[in-house]
């Protein structure tokens, strides 16, 4: 078992190679003896294969900062260079995910997916291949269709429609939604959250956006130090108030 408010490396011994990912959790395990779970999926600058990077931006720093008082087990997986949380790399996180329920506590009944940039595109890539596997999602500064400078960043699930916000909002009108977006994002353009929120208000979907009128692409340390964004995943999980 990991260290209370630390990270520990972990790897998925049947993968070949084996998959090295980073666990932190909260002190105490709930009666059951199981966690609810936080996986991140980090963005374009913290791929590789130091097994670090993944925890330096975004969720990894916020939680330093201000843990949550329920407990909670976060897990971050890492891209190598020039990949995205896309096909085979997103059924990766997939099997990092039940490695981390499986051997350090985590609740398989009771997961949420976050990520930023890259990752936000990763969060709904994840959500459409395999959308009972979680309670709840928060995208941050993500997106569906490729923005003008990478035109691969984009969810691969709902590339052919049409119209990829409605066709991704039908098939997670059930999952409960916290969408966060910079107004001045000049990396990913705020259209892609705002057209994917009104698409699954559309669908019925319980859906939350935020859109910081002055905020830039780094959104997310906004973002994650959000008290009402961590009493609303408490909700979702199961877990008690913050």
């Amino acid at each position: 078992m990991s260290a209370p408010g630390s990270f520990t490396d972990c790897a998925v011994a049947h993968a070949a190679p084996p998959l090295r990912y980073r666990i932190w959790r909260t002190a105490g395990v709930p009666a059951g003896g199981r966690m609810p779970v936080l996986l991140f999926l980090h963005g374009f600058g913290e791929r590789g294969s130091d097994n670090r990077a993944q925890t330096r931006v975004g969720l990894g720093p916020a939680l330093r900062r201000h843990p949550p008082s329920w407990p909670l087990l976060a897990v971050f997986p890492q891209l190598p260079r020039d990949a995205s949380w896309s096909a085979g790399h997103a059924r990766r996180a997939l099997s990092v995910l039940e490695d981390a329920c499986a051997n350090h506590a985590g609740d398989a009944a009771r997961v949420a997916l976050t990520g930023l940039s890259r990752g936000g595109y990763g969060v709904w890539e994840l959500a459409l291949l395999a959308p009972r596997r979680f309670r709840a999602l928060l995208p941050v500064c993500g997106g569906l269709t490729a923005p003008a400078h990478d035109a691969g960043l984009r969810v691969s699930a709902v590339a052919d429609a049409d119209d990829p916000y409605t066709a991704a909002a039908a098939r997670l009108a059930r999952l409960p939604c916290w969408i966060v977006h910079g107004a001045r994002d000049a990396v990913i353009p705020v259209t892609q959250s705002r057209r994917m929120a009104v698409a699954l208000q559309a669908a019925g979907a319980p859906v939350h956006y935020r859109e910081p009128a002055a905020a830039r692409h780094d959104v997310w340390d906004a973002a994650y130090a959000d008290p009402a964004l961590w009493r609303w995943l408490a909700r979702c999980l199961g877990a008690g108030g913050p």
